[in-house]
């Protein structure tokens, strides 16, 4: 055997597994799970006191190539994410040009090939252009390789382009992947309209903004029989229309990223751009309904959207600065940190949040540990302490809201088809 991992917890939700156990690889692909393999094998990881997870993916990544290398590259970000614990990233269309057609994706595959560690899942444009005007290519993106259709952050306006989408995914089944923003609402504002918005006098926007399409895709969603994923949602209202939608029997899912699970709007005040991000921080209400959604299942998934900026596109007045911020080599260890060592979400739960489910929504032949699965792990050690410095990030870009932060628990190491390519 090429490898065992022996005396981990092994964590498998899509088995209800919580069990002591060795697991064994070879050729890529797990070939025994039991309480004791005999034998010896060409590399051996003691696992005892950690955890061990099918591989986590990140269903919500700007890698930022083709266009802006300055910001990230494919090498860069998925080195960010093999140390941040992700077998595999969904890496989002708004690339120069769009990936919005055969050639896109097949460079971004291509490419990955070559340098990155991981596995990397384009997901391809609505539109072209992401223009919201007519339809891209999306057929013969799904034979490149597509997993999904986003336009990300320049979301669908026009409703009946939107119901054509969804109607046209449903014939490749890919899931809609959406960032709901009524533009016209959202009025150019830079932070959520409310008590701090008026205080530091930034443009707010209205959660409205987000909670208006989140019912259009629902809606949408339940004419059409299409699959939906809501991004990043932010607003409690957003996540009471998607668990209606749930019992309703809409085919609807939704993900939220640490810093909306971790961080309000009253983190602004310092005027540091690293808090901007889009959708804006919300408030403490907001923060605690999405806490309360991870525990319960309304929300499906945590994402990072990590999304990074060249220092110049962040060193500006927050009326001006790029919205987002970096995730992928925080995330695990803030979820773990902050909600499971707190006890607000159980661990088998925050491993289905950020691996069965995923791998679920698109369609992967990944998230399990069963025999003869796919061998992406993500080792957890919970006792691991560490410290967010940005200066040591694999990223290309360094632009967190978390610097400094204290945090126990963390990915040990991340294994791809059967290959160590990150570990502590």
């Amino acid at each position: 055997m090429h490898l065992i991992l022996r005396q981990g917890r092994v964590i498998d939700p899509s088995q209800k597994l919580n069990k002591v156990l060795d697991l064994a690889v070879e050729d890529g692909h797990v070939v025994d799970i039991a309480p004791k393999i005999r034998g010896k094998a060409r590399k051996e990881i003691d696992a005892r006191g950690l955890i061990v997870a099918p591989g986590f993916i990140d269903m919500h990544v700007h890698l930022r190539e083709p266009g802006r290398e300055d910001a990230e590259t494919i090498e860069s970000g998925t080195k960010a994410a093999a140390r941040g614990g992700f077998a595999g990233v969904a890496c989002m269309p708004n690339t120069q040009p769009v990936n919005d057609c055969e050639a896109v994706t097949s460079f971004i595959l291509e490419r990955a090939r070559e340098v990155s560690p991981i596995s990397v899942y384009p997901v391809g444009a609505i539109t072209k252009g992401s223009k919201g005007e007519a339809l891209a290519e999306i057929g013969e993106m799904r034979r490149a390789g597509i997993v999904g259709i986003s336009d990300d952050g320049r979301p669908v306006q026009n409703n009946q382009i939107m119901r054509r989408a969804m109607e046209y995914s449903s014939l490749f089944d890919l899931p809609i992947i959406d960032h709901c923003e009524d533009k016209d609402l959202a009025a150019r504002g830079v932070m959520n309209e409310g008590y701090y918005s008026t205080l530091l006098g930034l443009k707010g926007m209205n959660p409205a903004a987000e909670e208006i399409q989140v019912f259009r895709d629902a809606v949408l969603a339940r004419q059409t029989g299409a699959r939906v994923h809501i991004q990043h949602v932010s607003s409690r209202y957003s996540l009471a229309v998607i668990e209606q939608a749930k019992q309703g029997g809409v085919t609807i899912t939704c993900e939220a990223t640490p810093h909306h699970l971790l961080l309000t709007d009253a983190q602004v005040v310092s005027y540091d751009t690293n808090t901007k991000m889009n959708p804006p921080l919300r408030s403490k209400e907001d923060v605690e309904a999405l806490v309360r959604g991870l525990a319960s299942g309304s929300i499906d998934v945590i994402a990072t959207d990590h999304a990074p900026h060249n220092i110049n596109d962040k060193m500006l007045e927050f009326d001006q600065a790029s919205f987002g911020i970096v995730g992928l080599e925080t995330a695990v260890s803030l979820i773990l940190d902050r909600l499971v060592n707190s006890g607000l979400l159980s661990i088998d739960r925050m491993i289905e949040l950020f691996s069965t489910n995923p791998a679920r929504i698109l369609g992967l032949k990944r998230g399990s540990l069963r025999k003869g699965d796919c061998a992406d792990i993500t080792v957890l050690d919970p006792k691991l302490r560490c410290i967010v410095r940005s200066n040591e990030f694999q990223s290309r870009s360094r632009n967190t809201p978390f610097e400094g932060w204290e945090l126990k628990g963390g990915p040990a190491v991340t294994i791809v088809q059967g290959k160590v390519v990150w570990s502590t």
